[in-house]
């Protein structure tokens, strides 16, 4: 049986790859879906079968998917063209006859208000509508997603966020990877919902103590306005799309929109998820 993994050059998509093969997938069993072989040379030498496909380009995702058994589409990194690219991937998995789709989605994405969320539960109604089974991983917050700006949280000795008191339930990213990587070797998975998130649950007054624990440092946490954090990040050159994500996904921390209590993660993983302190630790 074939499975591919569609961005299996980036963060995410490379941690499945590694997650199968330690399930005992064996590599030449793998089709790794990328957009330049140049960066697949790592999995082409342990036997991973590379093909070259974008996400904008039907005829050579149809080409990339054929003998294809289950397809694990990571949804695309473009914010604003994941909906008409996830659906071309869609579209190439039907014609070449996948038998079942993973699809790395958002916690809660049919009733989130965060601006990531749109996109998500646009492509779970194209997958529901779908000749072909699919499965839904909806992936909560990666602790990692907080690397980027701790070095100038340790130094200014202020967490900066708009996430009120709300429960932030978050994991590692090869956390997520591997419980993919778990529902790609499970059979019956068509139809399923999965709702993951960490065992750790944490508010961002709480994540400021772990900061605090790591770096030996006292921080503290200081709660904004949606718009003034977005502002903020903006101010520290951060691109305007991006920073508005980041408010809103902080916004939707508030609301309870990344914490979930539903234990999927762990019994896809067979153990709790990585603390946040492991995660942070290693980059200090």
């Amino acid at each position: 049986m074939t499975t591919a993994v569609t961005g299996a050059t980036g963060n995410l998509g490379g941690l499945v790859v590694d997650a199968l093969i330690e399930r005992g997938v064996a590599p030449a069993e793998i089709v790794a879906v990328v957009r330049n072989a140049d960066k697949a040379s790592a999995l082409a030498d342990r036997g991973v079968v590379i093909r070259v496909a974008d996400y904008s380009d039907t005829a050579a995702l149809t080409s990339a998917l054929a003998g294809v058994d289950k397809l694990l589409l990571v949804s695309g990194s473009e914010v604003g063209q994941r909906i008409a690219q996830h659906n071309n991937v869609i579209d190439a998995a039907e014609a070449a006859g996948v038998s079942l789709i993973a699809y790395t989605s958002l916690l809660a994405a049919d009733t989130s208000g965060i601006s990531l969320a749109p996109e998500h539960k646009a492509t779970e109604e194209r997958l529901t509508a779908s000749s072909i089974p699919a499965v839904f991983l909806r992936n909560g917050w990666y602790w990692e997603n907080y690397l980027g700006s701790l070095a100038q949280t340790i130094e200014s000795g202020v967490l900066l966020g708009a996430a009120g008191n709300g429960k932030l339930a978050a994991a590692s990213r090869a956390d997520f990877a591997e419980a993919a990587a778990a529902v790609l070797t499970l059979d019956g998975q068509g139809g399923k919902v999965y709702e993951l998130g960490g065992s750790e649950r944490l508010t961002y007054g709480e994540l400021a103590d772990v900061i605090s624990e790591i770096s030996g440092k006292s921080i503290v946490y200081k709660d904004l306005a949606e718009s003034e954090y977005a502002a903020i990040l903006q101010g520290a050159g951060l691109p305007d799309f991006v920073a508005a994500m980041l408010a809103s996904a902080d916004a939707g921390i508030s609301r309870g929109e990344l914490d979930t209590d539903s234990g999927d993660l762990q019994a896809l993983i067979g153990r709790a998820s990585t603390p946040a302190a492991q995660v942070l630790r290693a980059a200090v």
